[in-house]
């Protein structure tokens, strides 16, 4: 599969003839920005894992005990869902608040509430205590997560892209993923030492909200971290160079919108593999293994660790035989992956270890060149929303429902409905870079 044309996004502007050196000097690094975006996203990524892994281990018992464990713990998982149903709506509404008011304060606003509404799952009652308002606040502060989510774009990985040495595009698009393992690698250790550290009836009634707790203060260190960066002259010198600014939404839809589903599809089998290596196998083990909870979350704070080291390899890979090419490489080895997931997930404690070492790696190397991986299809002043309206539909079709599927097709029809899931996923990032490539070379025609 060969890459298409040197994506436009990646080349830098021209040069003004007598550009001002003092304001080429005042330039933001792309070091500076790497360090918001890795800080930002990795902030965001453990909220969110916090509530996949207490939707195994304590929201089933804690807000549906009127149902049994599988079904407890679909409910929890449609309840996960949410947030990336409705992060679009916050996409959008962020960008109407910044063309009103600036990106500094719709960023505060964002993270604020996206901190208030994690820490209001810390303190909600149990349904033992407040019945069905207990179930009503939870799906009520996870639909206030989604749309923080969106809402605290900020255009950093774009701006990152763009500032990027040309034979290190692939090195600085894995920067802004590392978020991901960094994220679920504090929040799995923190759930893992409070599991083994507290008996079953403390865990459930206060150990697990720590998390919840945490994931505020973090907040806090990411809203400065990237602030620092948003409103600086700099950083809005180099936004409004680039054109990165928030355009009409119906004009993106009828001129390029194509190109928003074609990026959502693009890395569609990195999407539905982070899922279901990270939220789902805990579910799995939880329901029908034998093996330790706690022994199973070292295991997955092992393969954080070897996602996060597989990251910066699919940068060199990508920056060796480009990115698309990589995609589709990987999206080939996810698809093989998935037709021996029914062996390892049902292999015991073995097979188990092994899928979630396997597919973290998968997860690194293929996840690390996800973002953006088609970008360069968009025109200059539509780039900015339609990257941001690309990651929000990968997350919704890809992710969002994918430990909720999972579950549920496993528990019906077994762990082969699984490999489907993913096989499908593969087969649509194949199909869908095979098409982007055959559109950039009718446009070159």
């Amino acid at each position: 599969m060969t890459s298409a044309a040197a994506p436009a996004y990646n080349r830098a502007p021209p040069s003004a003839p007598h550009a001002d050196p003092r304001q080429d000097a005042a330039s933001v690094a792309p070091a500076d920005i790497a360090v918001g975006v890795v800080i930002g996203r990795a902030s965001e990524y453990f909220d969110f894992f916090v509530y996949g892994i207490a939707s195994v281990l304590v929201f089933p018992a804690v807000f549906f005990p009127f149902a049994d464990r599988l079904q407890g713990t679909l409910y929890a998982f449609a309840v996960f869902a949410l947030a990336f149903v409705v992060r679009p709506i916050g996409t959008l509404a962020g960008m109407a608040l910044q063309r009103r008011f600036g990106r500094g304060t719709k960023l505060t606003v964002a993270l604020f509430l996206l901190g208030s509404s994690t820490v209001g799952i810390a303190l909600l009652p149990s349904f033992a205590t407040a019945g069905q308002w207990a179930i009503a606040l939870l799906v009520a502060f996870r639909i206030g997560q989604g749309l923080a989510t969106g809402g605290s774009w900020d255009g950093l990985p774009s701006l990152l892209a763009l500032n990027a040495p040309e034979h290190k595009r692939g090195w600085y698009a894995m920067l802004g993923q590392l978020g991901a393992p960094l994220g679920f690698a504090v929040a799995c250790g923190l759930f893992a030492y409070l599991w083994g550290s507290l008996a079953t009836e403390d865990f459930l009634s206060w150990g697990w909200r720590y998390p919840f707790f945490a994931a505020f203060a973090i907040n806090v260190v990411a809203l400065f971290a990237r602030l620092r960066l948003v409103v600086t002259h700099e950083y809005e010198r180099q936004l409004e160079e680039h054109e990165l600014e928030p355009c009409d939404v119906r004009e993106l839809a009828r001129q390029q919108g194509h190109n928003v589903v074609i990026g959502a599809f693009a890395a569609l089998a990195s999407y539905a593999l982070f899922h279901i290596v990270t939220v789902f196998p805990l579910s799995w083990v939880a329901l029908h293994s034998e093996q330790a909870i706690g022994q199973f979350l070292s295991v997955q704070l092992l393969g954080a660790g070897l996602a996060a080291l597989a990251m910066p390899i699919s940068g060199r890979l990508a920056d060796r035989f480009g990115r698309r090419h990589t995609l589709g490489s990987l999206a080939v080895a996810i698809g093989v992956f998935s037709v021996v997931t029914p062996w390892l997930l049902g292999g015991g404690p073995t097979g188990e270890n092994a899928f979630i070492l396997i597919g973290f790696v998968l997860l690194g190397l293929s996840y690390g060149q996800s973002a953006g991986s088609v970008t360069a299809n968009f025109l200059p002043h539509f780039r900015y929303t339609g990257a941001a309206l690309t990651a929000d539909l990968a997350w919704l079709i890809g992710a969002a429902f994918a430990p909720l599927v999972a579950l549920g097709l496993s528990a019906r029809f077994g762990l082969g409905a699984v490999s489907l899931y993913l096989l499908s996923g593969a087969v649509a990032t194949l199909l869908t870079l095979r098409v982007n490539r055959a559109l950039s070379a009718a446009v070159r025609d």
